[in-house]
């Protein structure tokens, strides 16, 4: 068994958005790890964070994603930074996933001032870019297929989704 689809990508690019229209065009679950490590936990991650470190919440991160590309077969919506683990990088080998392109500008509106977010403490503009400095070659390393969201619908972003899987 294996997600129909894992849509990765850094915060504001729309995972959980197009996760959710997919799943509901498709008829099959859909799944976030970031709301598996939330309900596992019991815990906000914004609160992992400040109490127990980053690297704890990787942790949780990578043990949700195993378990989920393991166990669901439908839409899977991973956390922005979830791909920086090698490990969690070998378990999408294989597997159908759509790295969702934002640009800074388009980023940053989505966001908005990022509360919630921990990376995003401080100067939300230059912390997104550097994210996404950091981040893209990774993304595209494991992408079946790249889709760029910039001024585009969730709706257009499924579409193209849809079409590029058939």
């Amino acid at each position: 068994m294996a997600p129909r689809v894992v849509l990765v990508g850094p915060m504001g690019a729309g995972k959980t958005t197009v996760a959710g229209l997919l799943g509901e065009a498709w008829g099959v679950p859909v799944r976030d790890t970031d709301a598996d490590v939330q309900s596992t936990t019991g815990r906000e991650i914004s609160d992992i964070f400040v109490e127990s470190g980053e690297d704890h919440f990787r942790d949780l991160e990578a043990a949700a994603v195993a378990a989920a590309i393991a166990e669901h077969d439908g839409v899977l919506a991973l956390g922005g930074g979830a791909v920086l683990r090698p490990e969690t990088r070998d378990l999408l080998a294989g597997v159908p996933v759509v790295f969702l392109r934002v640009g800074l500008s388009d980023a940053v509106k989505r966001v908005g001032l990022g509360v919630g977010r921990p990376l995003l403490l401080g100067n939300v503009r230059s912390r997104i870019k550097a994210l996404l400095d950091e981040r893209t070659p990774v993304y595209e390393s494991v992408a079946t297929h790249v889709v760029e969201t910039d001024g585009r619908t969730p709706d257009d972003v499924t579409t193209e989704i849809r079409e590029l899987l058939g």
